[in-house]
């Protein structure tokens, strides 16, 4: 299997391919608002971990298209997972979900669109790591986190799907 198979396998894993866990396109369904707000004693909802993780495949997708890492971010991750208080609607949470969503579709044709040349050209600026090996790290961070949405969403809805 090809390292580009491999990486959209991951890629459809966490976002609509049940497999080893339930991907986030399941675990957000029929996820209101308010749901989605809820707070655990870590100060963790659903809603800032699906910002959090919008924001990094955001930022390494805009890296990915460049072909470079650039500077560096200019927020604390703490900063990646807020919610603006005054768009907390439905609507907004709708949004939230559909940006999350529109980033895995666009992480997934980025790969379907790249060559072993480009997803094993070095990044020197990021520890000499090879694109397809960061690529793969951010599906494990994608993973851990849709791990913690599994468990608020059974702690708020009552159920894990």
């Amino acid at each position: 299997m090809s390292t580009k198979l491999v990486l959209l396998d991951q890629l459809a894993a966490c976002y609509h391919d049940k497999s080893w866990f339930i991907p986030l396109n399941e675990m957000l369904r029929d996820v209101t608002a308010a749901q989605a707000l809820w707070l655990n004693d870590e100060g963790q909802s659903i809603w800032r971990l699906v910002n959090h993780v919008t924001f990094w495949n955001e930022t390494w997708l805009d890296r990915f298209l460049k072909g470079e890492v650039g500077s560096g971010i200019n927020m604390s991750n703490d900063e990646t997972f807020i919610v603006n208080p005054s768009r907390v609607s439905e609507e907004d949470w709708q949004k939230s979900i559909a940006h999350v969503s529109a980033t895995f579709r666009r992480w997934i044709q980025a790969v379907e669109d790249s060559d072993d040349a480009k997803l094993g050209t070095i990044i020197p600026s990021y520890f000499n790591a090879p694109w397809w090996n960061v690529i793969s790290n951010l599906c494990i961070h994608n993973a851990y986190h849709i791990g913690q949405i599994m468990m608020l969403r059974k702690k708020v809805i009552g159920e894990m799907i």
